[in-house]
């Protein structure tokens, strides 16, 4: 290995090491309360050190969101190979329970990224081009899934022929957020006041949203 390919190497250690303390530190004292210098010192690195690699918190964070995406897309991906004779309406269905599983196996990840869907963090000026790109590139594939299947539905006369394509997932994609939201922050409620778990409401929710847009 020649003196470059080491440098660089020793580069992605570094930022590898600075993403993994800022994740520990985010996820345990909250993004806004977290700082460069909590960071800094999780990552036993100096505070000039960190901002060698990273202009801001807001750019780590879109790393950390990186990450969460490519988990949920190789989610995505792996049940989509699991039966290609399924019908879109069954496809649209296991996706939602897919990002369902990803939002409470990687929890912090999907609230990381339900923090910046609901927030104006894509907007901040320091936060870098490529970072910010990625992580749109990764969110709109996760998007086009979606679109996809919905064409496949179309194609198949499972769903509305005469549905905006992207329009529709988007809204999917809002309704089915939604719903996990409330599932996750409302579950005292509906358990206690309506008897119903949350795994009962979701699956149910899943099922009139998708019903929806079923021809």
């Amino acid at each position: 290995m020649g003196s470059n390919e080491r440098k660089e190497k020793e580069k992605e250690i570094r930022k590898k090491d600075i993403i993994d303390a800022a994740e520990r530190v985010f996820f345990t004292k909250g993004y806004n309360n977290a700082t460069m210098d909590d960071v800094a010192k999780e990552a036993e690195y100096s505070k000039r050190t960190v901002y060698v690699y990273f202009k801001s918190k807001e750019q780590i964070y879109f790393e950390i969101m990186i990450r969460g995406y490519r988990i949920l897309i190789k989610l995505l991906k792996a049940d989509q190979t699991k039966d290609k004779t399924h019908t879109a309406i069954e496809i649209l269905t296991q996706m939602a329970l897919t990002l369902y599983r990803f939002s409470d196996d990687y929890s912090k990840y999907f609230e990381a990224i339900m923090e910046y869907e609901n927030s104006t963090l894509d907007f901040q000026k320091t936060i870098s081009d490529h970072s910010k790109e990625e992580c749109y590139a990764l969110g709109e594939k996760t998007l086009g899934y979606l679109m996809d299947v919905l064409e496949k539905g179309i194609a198949e006369g499972s769903v509305y022929s005469d549905l905006n394509i992207e329009k529709t997932a988007l809204t999917l994609w809002a309704c089915i957020i939604g719903v996990f939201n409330t599932a996750k922050k409302k579950q005292f409620y509906i358990e206690n006041y309506h008897g119903v778990k949350p795994d009962d409401f979701v699956s149910e929710a899943i099922r009139i949203i998708i019903r929806s847009i079923q021809n």
